[in-house]
């Protein structure tokens, strides 16, 4: 018996090998942004090669893969919270970073690039420079996350989460050319920049779910041109925008009353 006992303990899964529920969640991250690469190929970039009829971005596939990323958000966003509840294989970290990777560094990047293919106004080439960007801002991001430590409930610059959502609405607002690259530029600055971003949990992370959600219901009216749907979807796309750069501004403020408070608070303590 004990010798039976051994053989089952050396068959054993090692620790590092097992899926927690956080693992699978984040495995579903990945697969979403593998799947928004696989749409803006075979329903955006593939059919303008070929020479169909339909110009520009095929709404329903832009629309698929923009969804696509929103899931992987929701994923993302879901895989920490369920880790903090549960708990999470020695692998966690890791897996989470790769998946990141791909749903928000990759497909957005490549969402970039076969723009700049697509589009009338667009350079292919400087497109292709804007997409690089794009995903060695992520990488950068990821790697500093890695290895460096930031106070709790904040992230130092940009989440690439909120980045590629940012940088799929810049695309989705039809901008010109230049304008474009410029905002999609200065946002990738923004993920690697040390701007503090808060952490989602609690209300904040319910009123991020409620967002994602409500971009689904834009993004698929704008799909299935619903009445006024062009305009819901450039509405959400400027909304986006506007959060990306007003965020880091209240959180800021925030940081500069608490340094007031903490002086007077010191100032007071010294009066006799």
């Amino acid at each position: 018996m004990p010798e039976a006992d051994e053989v089952d303990e050396e068959e054993e899964m090692p620790l590092s090998l097992r899926l927690s529920i956080a693992d699978t969640l984040t495995l579903g991250n990945a697969t979403c942004g593998f799947m928004a690469v696989y749409f803006t190929t075979t329903g955006i970039l593939i059919p303008h090669l070929m020479g169909s009829e339909e110009s520009g971005m095929a709404r329903h596939s832009a629309a698929t893969a923009v969804i696509l990323m929103l899931c992987a958000a929701i994923f993302d966003l879901f895989d920490g919270l369920v880790a903090r509840k549960l708990r999470s294989s020695p692998m966690g970290a890791e897996l989470d970073n790769l998946s990141d990777l791909i749903s928000f560094g990759l497909a957005p990047a490549y969402f970039v690039l076969v723009y700049g293919m697509v589009a009338d106004d667009a350079y292919q080439r400087v497109a292709a420079v804007g997409a690089i960007v794009v995903l060695l801002a992520v990488v950068l991001r990821l790697a500093r996350f890695s290895c460096v430590t930031v106070k709790d409930g904040t992230f130092q610059g940009m989440p690439s989460p909120f980045g590629a959502l940012t940088v799929v609405s810049i695309v989705l607002l039809e901008l010109p050319f230049v304008a474009t690259l410029l905002a999609i530029i200065g946002t990738a600055w923004l993920m690697v920049s040390r701007v503090e971003y808060p952490k989602p949990r609690g209300r904040l992370a319910v009123a991020m779910l409620s967002w994602i959600v409500l971009s689904m219901g834009l993004l698929a009216a704008w799909a299935f041109d619903a009445p006024s749907g062009q305009l819901l979807l450039q509405t959400g796309c400027a909304l986006q925008l506007v959060m990306g750069a007003v965020i880091p501004l209240f959180a800021t403020a925030r940081r500069v009353n608490n340094f007031r408070d903490n002086r007077r608070e010191a100032r007071a303590a010294q009066l006799p």
